[in-house]
């Protein structure tokens, strides 16, 4: 079968690939865990990230984002010290912080879920040519909800990390067209097409 390159690199990139990344997501613990692993992924490659993915767990609580937001500073000081753990002391902070900008989301529109999916209209988006590999870092709507959250506090979400959270948490599909998971999305999805230029 055919999929994506990214996806056969190693076995637990193609598990990844295979059973989550792209496939419509709407729970909040799990949006948040994507979202900072996005967060600690910043400057690093994601195979070291998806290595640390149990590491990252066992430092946050599963990312019980409510748990998270009450850490303080020995909370800190034991993720720090964690062996394997990632020793960026502000992409710990950001996750904690951001954390208490998931729960302020929440109070205001119920869940991350409405929210973020709000911007698509509930909908999986297939940009033209994507699927044949001419995938931005970034677009239109990445900037629109990069510059949200930013204005709500998020920390270390920038349009290029908001960018592989909405491929991620399968808002946008950038599945491979000959992948079988883009037509698995296609096939049991609500999809809207759009044109490419359009979110320049």
């Amino acid at each position: 079968m055919a999929t994506c390159n990214w996806g056969m690199t190693s076995a637990i990139n193609q598990k990844y690939h295979d059973e989550e990344w792209g496939i419509p997501l709407h729970h909040d613990q799990k949006q948040f865990e994507f979202l900072m692993m996005e967060v600690m992924q910043c400057g690093l490659s994601w195979d070291i990230v998806i290595k640390k993915r149990e590491i990252f767990r066992a430092c946050f609580d599963g990312f019980d984002f409510n748990k998270i937001a009450a850490y303080t500073e020995q909370d800190i000081e034991r993720i720090m010290a964690t062996d394997g753990m990632i020793k960026s002391r502000r992409k710990i902070e950001a996750v904690i912080h951001n954390a208490g900008c998931f729960q302020k989301i929440r109070a205001e529109f119920g869940t991350f879920d409405k929210y973020l999916w709000n911007w698509s209209k509930g909908q999986t988006i297939v940009y033209d040519k994507h699927g044949d590999g001419e995938i931005p870092v970034s677009n239109g709507l990445s900037d629109r909800i990069s510059a949200d959250l930013k204005r709500r506090g998020f920390k270390f979400l920038g349009t290029v990390t908001v960018y592989s959270h909405l491929q991620a948490c399968g808002m946008i599909n950038d599945h491979g067209s000959d992948c079988p998971r883009y037509k698995y999305i296609l096939e049991n999805y609500p999809c809207v097409f759009k044109r490419k230029y359009k979110e320049k």
